[in-house]
């Protein structure tokens, strides 16, 4: 996957909303209260037409973050699964810079996103609590 990884700005909210199927206010507010990283793929392509290359982005991914003690809590993480596990690799190396373990809590329906954990080197600890009435799998990694 060819792709960058960026801070996340207001203007994204609304692609991360179509990512997260969450409405585009709360992701407004996700994007201003966490730490948001978005992994965008850059199409080039020459227009014989003009004197300067155009652009074409597309996010891909995104994930959320935030720290409560010694611990990095991944709040969201949505995209494809490339997108998903370079996207882990923004919390797992924060948690290794300052010493502090990354949870994340799966709905266990989201195949996708438990795969990209796994893959990331996240280990399950078991079921984590309910989630709009469904279980879900909490996951744990120590990067140090």
């Amino acid at each position: 996957m060819d792709a960058d990884v960026r801070d996340a700005v207001e203007a994204d909210a609304p692609e991360i909303a179509a990512i997260a199927d969450s409405p585009v206010d709360v992701m407004r507010n996700v994007v201003h209260d966490r730490t948001v990283r978005v992994a965008e793929q850059t199409e080039s392509e020459p227009d014989p037409n003009i004197d300067t290359d155009t652009e074409d982005t597309a996010l891909l991914g995104f994930v959320s973050f935030d720290v409560n003690g010694q611990t990095v809590h991944v709040t969201q993480l949505g995209g494809s699964i490339e997108a998903c596990e370079r996207l882990l690799a923004e919390p797992v190396r924060y948690a290794a810079r300052e010493g502090m373990t990354v949870e994340f809590v799966v709905p266990e329906s989201d195949d996708d996103v438990r795969e990209a954990v796994e893959n990331a080197g996240f280990e399950s600890e078991g079921p984590g609590p309910q989630f709009d009435g469904g279980p879900t799998v909490r996951y744990r990694l120590d990067p140090n």
